[in-house]
């Protein structure tokens, strides 16, 4: 019986191969193959992983930076190390300049000498201009803790956040309006210590009549003489015994221990005055909590209601002029 195959003469004549004679097409690589064999069907875990074998990623030629932060163990230590250099760079050069001017001013005409093993150790070096200039821009950069601890600031800024935290304001007003305000109240109060600081201390070191350590000294009695009144005996006996000074009047206590004496007598003061704060807006609260309860809106926050009961009672009482008046009168001497 003959069989006719034309695919078959097709596949002879034209130099073709039948499909089972054809080779396996090869796996590309990078792509998942649709058809998997039946030992992959049998046994799934296995295939895949062939698969995740068989897939090459190249590696990346250029790693991303953070990468390569990852793989500089000292990277952030240069950062910082540059960050520091660039701050200090100014300082150093207000300080080269200082004492280049106090070598122009002593008589060197502007000469710089450098010496370098035992040429100069028979020379007396002048190094009290560097001294000072190196005082000053360390004090400059203590002045604004100074200005601060030394004043009624410390008192009026908590007042003035016990405020904002009673009416339960998170930002109204912002720590700029209080920090303005605060300072603001402190030239207003601190402005009589002040006259009495440029009259006994300043105008004769301007003048040339007193050194500046008795200008110091000078200056330092009105503000002993302020923190003083501010302060409680308790607190001043305190640093004094720790300091193991014996009795001596007031006006010759040091400043050791007048200033952290006058500190936490500051602190407990504005707490006082903080709590007398919180009482009426506590008020508030728990009559609005106890109405909400008994209506039964236990899910209605008391916050939502007792917020503008407070700012009300507030604005009706005008409140920032109790406190602002508060706060100065409490430094009436």
């Amino acid at each position: 019986m003959t069989h006719h195959w034309p695919a078959w003469s097709v596949f002879c004549s034209g130099g073709l191969r039948p499909p089972h004679e054809l080779p396996p097409t090869p796996p590309k690589v990078g792509r998942a193959v649709l058809c998997p064999p039946q030992s992959a069907i049998r046994n799934p875990q296995s295939a895949i992983r062939e698969a995740q074998a068989e897939v090459r990623v190249p590696p990346t030629l250029n790693p991303p930076f953070s990468s390569l932060r990852r793989q500089l163990p000292g990277h952030s230590f240069l950062l910082a190390t540059i960050r520091c250099l660039r701050r200090l760079l100014p300082l150093l050069l207000l300080l080269l300049c200082g004492v280049f001017q106090a070598r122009a001013d002593s008589g060197g005409a502007g000469t710089i000498n450098l010496n370098i093993g035992g040429a100069g150790l028979n020379q007396p070096v002048d190094v009290d201009s560097a001294i000072k200039i190196l005082a000053v821009m360390t004090l400059l950069t203590l002045a604004p803790s100074i200005i601060l601890l030394m004043t009624c600031f410390t008192r009026i800024v908590i007042v003035l956040s016990f405020v904002r935290s009673a009416l339960s304001l998170q930002g109204a007003p912002s720590n700029q309006i209080i920090i303005g305000l605060s300072l603001f109240l402190t030239f207003f109060i601190m402005a009589p210590v002040w006259q009495k600081i440029d009259q006994e201390a300043l105008e004769p070191y301007r003048a040339k009549q007193i050194t500046s350590a008795e200008a110091l000294e000078r200056a330092a009695g009105p503000l002993r003489t302020f923190m003083l009144h501010q302060t409680r005996p308790k607190d001043v006996e305190l640093f004094a015994g720790l300091a193991k000074l014996g009795p001596m009047p007031a006006d010759q206590l040091p400043l050791k221990v007048v200033i952290p004496g006058f500190i936490i007598s500051e602190l407990r003061t504005a707490f006082q005055m903080g709590f007398l704060l919180f009482i009426p807006f506590i008020l508030i609260d728990l009559v609005v909590a106890t109405v909400l309860m008994s209506m039964g809106m236990m899910m209605m926050p008391p916050m939502t209601i007792s917020l503008p009961l407070k700012i009300l009672l507030f604005v009706l009482v005008d409140g920032w002029h109790l406190v602002v008046s508060s706060i100065v009168q409490s430094f009436a001497t």
